[in-house]
């Protein structure tokens, strides 16, 4: 089974990260400046953000001047957004209604990996205007070779099937995620893409509330997740107190005919 179609149907996971809404909002990393610049110089006058979760792309759209609408499947995620002021609708994007809108650029952030891709993809072409662009874009984190290894410690003390965790082992770009799946659908004239490096500094509570947010350490139970965060905060604290993760945020534009 391919890994987008693994992940839809264990999409409970994504709708797990409702319940820490407020700690997603405040501790997931955002995208890089250049992202959105070139974003915004597709001059797009209607935006459509895919799985806009609290709105951390959605508003560095909007922030710009764009109009955008979220459609998100969980209420409580939702809620963030519009507390951020956007327009949300709930809904997951397989069966949210676009009631005969179309769209210059559709966004989907960190979530493309949630929908059904069979379904996603030719929806996303068809609610695109002659020219429009659907953006998918992620980010990629690495920690230092010696910071991994002392956080790894933890892991094999703790949680040692977290081992291969995203968060903790980092993320390789090695396989063009989803580009080959645009490019072969058909339904798009062009597909671009590029890599955007940044580096971003967490100190001890910042990270356990990164990793706090991630659905495969909200599954652990409570005492142990516990016990985990605090050992990762007191080797965080022994380390001098901050850890850097050097980040690259890889975008996928398709294109469709003008």
């Amino acid at each position: 089974m391919p890994r987008d179609a693994r992940m839809h149907a264990d999409r409970l996971r994504a709708e797990s990260f409702g319940g820490v809404a407020d700690q997603y909002d405040q501790f997931r990393p955002s995208y890089p400046e250049a992202l959105v610049d070139d974003l915004v110089a597709l001059t797009p006058t209607a935006v459509l953000d895919i799985g806009c979760g609290t709105g951390k792309a959605a508003r560095l759209l909007a922030d710009r001047g764009l109009h955008v609408l979220g459609v998100e499947v969980d209420t409580q995620m939702a809620g963030v957004a519009r507390r951020n002021g956007l327009e949300v609708e709930v809904a997951s994007f397989e069966t949210w209604q676009p009631h005969d809108r179309h769209f210059d650029l559709i966004t989907c952030a960190q979530a493309w990996h949630w929908v059904d891709p069979a379904v996603a993809m030719p929806k996303a072409a068809a609610l695109l205007r002659p020219g429009g662009t659907l953006a998918l874009f992620w980010n990629y984190g690495d920690l230092d070779e010696s910071t991994q290894a002392t956080l790894d410690d933890v892991y094999r003390c703790y949680a040692p099937e977290l081992l291969r965790s995203v968060v903790i082992g980092g993320t390789k770009q090695t396989d063009r995620p989803h580009v080959d799946d645009l490019e072969g659908s058909g339904l798009f004239a062009s597909v671009q893409t590029r890599t955007y490096r940044w580096e971003r500094a967490y100190s001890g509570q910042e990270w356990v509330g990164l990793v706090g947010t991630h659905s495969d350490h909200l599954r652990l139970d409570p005492a142990r997740r516990s016990a985990l965060l605090a050992a990762l905060r007191a080797s965080i604290a022994a380390l001098g107190g901050t850890i850097a993760s050097h980040y690259g945020t890889y975008l996928a534009l398709a294109r469709v005919a003008p």
